[in-house]
């Protein structure tokens, strides 16, 4: 059946991640027509999340940052509707484990310094300059709205003031961010710890910068866990808001090319199970992975070779080996609580005896279900482990290329994942969890060739392109591309990751293309991104069409089980 298409739209939304999703909800909100395409049969990218019987799982959510009152967040949410699904602040953040340490990260990180300067009297000195280090990260984090709107909506003298709240941002963690790599690690700690037990607490990590910004967050309290029913609300409450506003949104579409005229973009071409689609629009943002959109949606000579270089050699987040449990007990039973688990190992560091190796030296683990009861039933309970993996690892996880570029998952790919997992599995359960094994119910196993295929990011990465020196000066990050009225409005719009670029991103993308459609709104947009109005007089100002604030969570899997329907609205 054909889908109830409309021929025009004022904008076209390619990818229902967070990015997209913001963009068409604020697009929605400010009346203009929106359409989103979306390539999966859900919406939420990374936070689509899927579930197994009656136990819910996140794919790629483990905390959130700036979703609690002022965070930057929470600021673009609440304008949508004051009905958006709330986070919960933490106040177990993370444990640091390893085979000779554990300490406990809450939201009163100078309980943690005093532990250390206990325990460490050598190193007294490094460790109160480590965590002042990271208080000032934590603060220039804190004031993240200073550099939330994109250069490219301002004028000359707002480019001005933005470079300088910029400096000033970049002034507490650009000095760290060259102390990557394992030796550029160590070289980082050691300027500020001698004792080597101290350095190896942070073993497990890539770089300076992020063993330094947990703690930074910890002095503001900007750790959050999803909210109640897991993070996979989030893109049904934007969802929502879209749909509320009479705009459209179709699911497994696969989008062919973007219609140009005299170098105007002037609409999409699309398939849906085997139909082809025209559709009409004056604006397309691209909520997706940037080379895709240039490689595969316009014209080759888009963008120069240059420009195409330093895109294919940016540098980006790795993927993961994600290993979803179901367990037929609460995990707390064995000894697992709110906070995230960063078990360090030497095992894999400096060797790769076994195909498992590699992945053992960094695992991070959560008991989502812990802090969220609505994702289990009564009684059980789900477990998430993860590490660090890259798509070439173990030649491309033993899957072969087919003529279109795709990977093929073969037998051997299937064997190897299992491999890994209980490998991962059995050392989490030496470690940290004796008898964890016998109290798995099943598990599912996600590698980057799974983050990859659903996603489309670029060698499954988590989070697209690193904050780093080298994507800065390459300017990987942007809006605007070459053909008129074609925005970038996903993760790769900017550096970094997480629910809070994604929606920079998009409220980002929408502002532009207001920029052109609406003054009046954009200005007043602008002016509340910029926080030189509140809230109440944002509102005041009436841009935004009114919204009856009626969504309604649906139960979970488990809550729909139970009979615990108390969140579907009668």
């Amino acid at each position: 059946m054909p889908i109830p298409l409309k021929s025009d739209y004022d904008v076209v939304v390619i990818g229902a991640g967070i990015g997209g999703l913001t963009a068409a909800s604020l697009l929605s909100k400010a009346g203009l027509s929106v359409c989103v395409l979306e390539k999966e049969p859900h919406a939420g990218g990374y936070l689509a999340g899927f579930r197994r019987n009656e136990f819910r799982f996140d794919t790629a959510i483990h905390w959130l940052n700036q979703c609690a009152a002022g965070g930057v967040v929470d600021m673009i949410f609440s304008i949508l509707g004051s009905d958006y699904p709330k986070a919960v602040t933490q106040k177990k953040i993370r444990r640091y484990i390893g085979e000779h340490h554990n300490y406990l990260l809450t939201c009163n990180p100078d309980e943690l310094k005093q532990q250390w300067v206990s325990e460490f009297p050598e190193d007294r000195e490094g460790v109160e300059r480590f965590f002042k280090t990271a208080k000032k990260i934590g603060a220039a984090f804190n004031k993240y709205y200073r550099v939330f709107r994109t250069e490219e909506s301002m004028g000359y003298w707002e480019r001005l003031k933005k470079t300088m709240a910029f400096a000033q941002f970049g002034l507490a963690f650009i000095p760290y961010l060259r102390f990557s790599g394992p030796k550029g690690l160590q070289k980082g700690l050691s300027k500020f710890f001698k004792q080597k037990k101290m350095q190896d607490v942070f073993a497990a990590d890539t770089e300076l910068v992020g063993c330094l910004t947990p703690i930074g967050w910890a002095y503001y309290k900007d750790f959050q866990s999803p909210p109640e029913g897991g993070g996979q609300v989030i893109p049904e409450w934007l969802k929502h808001i879209i749909l509320y506003y009479k705009n459209d949104m179709f699911f497994n579409c696969t989008v062919q090319n973007i219609v140009l005229e005299s170098g105007l973009a002037k609409g999409v071409k699309f398939t849906h199970r085997g139909i082809e689609y025209l559709v009409n629009a004056r604006y397309i943002i691209g909520a997706i992975d940037v080379e895709t959109l240039y490689d595969k949606m316009l014209p080759a000579n888009t963008i120069s070779s240059v420009f195409r270089n330093k895109l294919t050699q940016a540098e980006l987040y790795s993927s993961s080996i994600t290993i979803s449990i179901g367990l037929d007990c609460c995990p707390g039973h064995l000894g697992f609580s709110e906070e995230l688990l960063h078990l360090s190992s030497g095992v894999g560091k400096n060797t790769d005896h076994t195909k498992s190796a590699p992945f053992l030296s960094e695992i991070s683990i959560i008991a989502p279900s812990v802090r969220d009861q609505s994702l289990a039933p009564e009684g059980k309970g789900t477990l998430t482990i993860y590490a660090p993996a890259y798509m070439d690892d173990n030649e491309y996880w033993h899957t072969v290329k087919d003529e279109k570029g795709g990977r093929v998952r073969t037998e051997a790919y299937r064997q190897l994942k299992t491999e890994i997992a209980e490998a991962i599995i059995q050392h989490v359960e030496r470690i940290i969890a004796p008898g964890l094994r016998s109290h798995i119910l099943f598990y599912e196993v996600a590698t980057p060739i799974t983050h990859w295929r659903y996603t489309g990011n670029k060698n499954g990465s988590m989070m697209g392109a690193k904050p780093g020196m080298a994507n800065m000066k390459n300017k990987v990050a942007h809006y605007r591309t070459p053909i008129k009225n074609v925005l970038l409005g996903g993760h790769w719009a900017e550096l970094g990751g997480g629910v809070p670029i994604a929606v920079k991103a998009g409220s980002n993308a929408a502002l532009l293309v207001l920029k052109k459609e609406n003054k009046r709104t954009f200005r007043v947009l602008a002016d509340y991104m910029d926080r030189k109005i509140s809230i109440a007089d944002f509102f005041r100002k009436n841009v935004f069409k009114p919204y009856s604030n009626n969504w309604v969570r649906k139960p979970t899997p488990a809550e729909r089980a139970s009979g615990n329907n108390k969140n579907e609205s009668s």
